[in-house]
């Protein structure tokens, strides 16, 4: 197939290509440079520099092609920056979002896998999380990620769009090529593995009295590898609708230093801090649906090996794609 990917230059999307292309797809990567990386789009797929917010470069990458199907990666994902500067949320998240699928209504795509996430969901009423639960976004990046989301049903009730909406919890891991480079750096994994390579003195743990059975907050951790999989099952798929993904096994962030410390055999200090304002006790998936109609499985669940993947590339990689 011949697959547009936009934000293929950001961490899931340069693993998504890598992936598409291993499988034998041809890959056209369409992104801003904004907050990826050039270094990291593979350079057998063609590679367009534009923003989803101007109509013209992203004319530029729909020129000459035929494309089967599009995954959608490109957005603003901080959550701490949303509360603060909502309005970039809306126009890159929303504002870009339609003017990509207006362009493949113009040039006849229909097909999109749309990276959302589980912040559509907000503070959930149960867990594990599946995807009856109600959409009460917490703050604006989920917000604009379920915006998007009722764009797309309304364009496949009125011009026969299939869109799937692919929401994920934790994503961590590395390939040999390819990991995670965020400026600012919010995951949990790459902070804690910069006090392994010596780039910061302790890990900051926001809460330690939480209804957990160690009192931290407990996440569900999905390999990056396994994201992308799921992406190409979904493109694959005749299915439409919304589908979660994780391990459905949930670690405590005091588990995931615990690991981390085995992995790279350094200490790891941390630093107990204040709760964070809406961090919410538990997210774990419920990804029955996935397994079922995309035949998805996790293959690389088990804690330890996601981080072991993550510590080999960033001591590869110890000040991420600039060297």
């Amino acid at each position: 197939m011949n697959v547009l990917v936009t934000g293929g230059a950001g961490y899931i999307g340069s693993v998504a290509v890598e992936a598409l292309l291993n499988d034998g797809h041809s890959v056209t990567v369409f992104d801003n440079l904004s907050r990826g990386h050039r270094a990291a789009v593979d350079p057998r797929a063609r590679f367009v520099h534009g923003d989803l917010c101007d109509v013209v470069s992203l004319e530029n990458a729909f020129a000459g092609e035929r494309y089967d199907a599009v995954m959608h990666f490109a957005a603003f994902a901080l959550v701490g920056e949303s509360m603060q500067r909502p309005e970039i949320y809306f126009r890159n998240n929303v504002e870009g979002g339609l003017n990509l699928i207006e362009a493949m209504r113009a040039h006849g795509v229909r097909r999109i896998v749309f990276s959302s996430t589980c912040a559509t969901y907000g503070l959930p009423e149960r867990v594990p999380m599946d995807e009856n639960l109600p959409q009460r976004p917490a703050n604006p990046y989920g917000e604009s990620k379920l915006m998007l989301e009722t764009i797309l049903r309304w364009y496949e009730r009125l011009h026969g769009f299939q869109p799937v909406f692919l929401r994920y919890f934790n994503a961590c891991g590395a390939t040999a090529r390819y990991g995670e480079d965020h400026d600012p750096e919010t995951h949990l994994i790459p902070n804690i593995l910069r006090v392994a390579l010596g780039q910061a003195d302790a890990v900051p743990v926001f809460g330690n009295d939480y209804e957990t059975p160690d009192g931290t907050c407990i996440r569900d951790y999905i390999h990056i590898l396994d994201l992308a999989q799921a992406h190409i099952l979904a493109m694959r798929s005749t299915a439409t609708g919304a589908f979660n993904l994780g391990n459905g096994n949930g670690f405590s962030v005091m588990e995931v230093i615990e690991a981390a410390r085995a992995v790279t055999g350094h200490p790891i200090p941390i630093r107990f801090e204040a709760r964070r304002p809406g961090d919410p006790p538990r997210l774990v998936a419920a990804a029955a649906r996935a397994r079922e109609i995309l035949g998805w499985k996790p293959q690389k669940a088990d804690l330890r090996a996601i981080i072991a993947d993550a510590w080999n590339w960033h001591r590869a990689h110890p000040r991420g794609y600039a060297g």
